[in-house]
């Protein structure tokens, strides 16, 4: 990326000049317990940083009105939180007197918060595959990604033993760790795993390989056949996978019922 500190003032100010509402919320960028006018205002830098790559605290401090001690307290918050970072001001012809001033810019962690479109060059990315290598190049590719996610959740399986209800407690929550917000329930027929967050719901809409593989994967770690009822990228609320119950087996110290038929009548 490239950051536009040369001629700061006049950057910044065109920036603060556009400065526009983001699309989602930024207020979860500032602790909850904070004040409200804080997350306001810190919301408002991080706006500020998004729109023209990096500034000082004087400029920034001057775009937003803020005196050198306020803009200090609020940039010393977001750097406790590591929503910014600061770096060295790129120097062109001699240096004057006196330590440069620091330039602020946002870390990856505070980008995630502002719009993004990877959805967009994700679902580009398998149209090309499609169209260059037919379905079952989505299909070898679908596997492939899910393949690491697969190997993780059973390394965390590890204890889980046989039985697959225990499994699909064991795999809710290894999900869980990576971001699906998963749960496992017992229902009348069986069991049943849920996911609250697919992070490819939008482009699974289109390409349901991606469901196909994934539900593959849960079959395999729980070590029995499953069945998806619902998807979030279908519309649905939840993903929900249907987990059979074992059959019943008849214990080995039960003495089989003997049945008589009389042939003498």
């Amino acid at each position: 990326m490239k950051y536009m500190v040369g001629s700061g003032s006049s950057q910044v100010a065109n920036a603060a000049a556009g400065f526009r509402a983001p699309a989602t919320p930024l207020t979860r960028l500032v602790p909850v317990d904070g004040k409200a006018a804080d997350g306001r205002t810190r919301d408002r830098v991080a706006q500020l940083l998004f729109d023209c790559g990096g500034a000082t605290a004087a400029e920034l401090g001057a775009q937003l009105s803020l005196s050198p001690a306020a803009i200090r307290k609020h940039l010393d918050a977001m750097l406790a939180d590591h929503l910014v970072e600061a770096r060295e001001t790129p120097q062109r012809g001699p240096r004057g007197r006196g330590r440069p001033a620091k330039v602020f810019v946002l870390t990856a962690a505070a980008r995630e918060g502002f719009p993004h479109f990877y959805d967009g060059i994700a679902t580009a990315a398998l149209r090309w595959i499609a169209e260059t290598g037919g379905p079952e190049a989505v299909d070898a590719f679908a596997a492939a990604q899910v393949a690491a996610l697969e190997e993780r959740c059973r390394t965390a399986m590890l204890e889980a033993g046989d039985d697959p209800l225990a499994r699909a407690e064991a795999l809710a929550e290894a999900l869980s760790a990576e971001g699906y917000a998963a749960n496992a329930t017992t229902i009348a027929s069986g069991g049943q795993l849920c996911q609250h967050h697919c992070p490819v719901a939008h482009v699974a809409a289109e390409f349901p390989q991606l469901c196909d593989a994934e539900t593959a994967v849960i079959s395999r770690l729980i070590g029995t056949h499953v069945q998806r009822l619902a998807t979030i990228a279908h519309g649905d609320g939840v993903c929900t996978t249907h987990i059979p119950a074992p059959p019943c087996v008849p214990s080995p110290t039960t003495a089989p019922i003997a049945i008589t038929v009389r042939t003498d009548t």
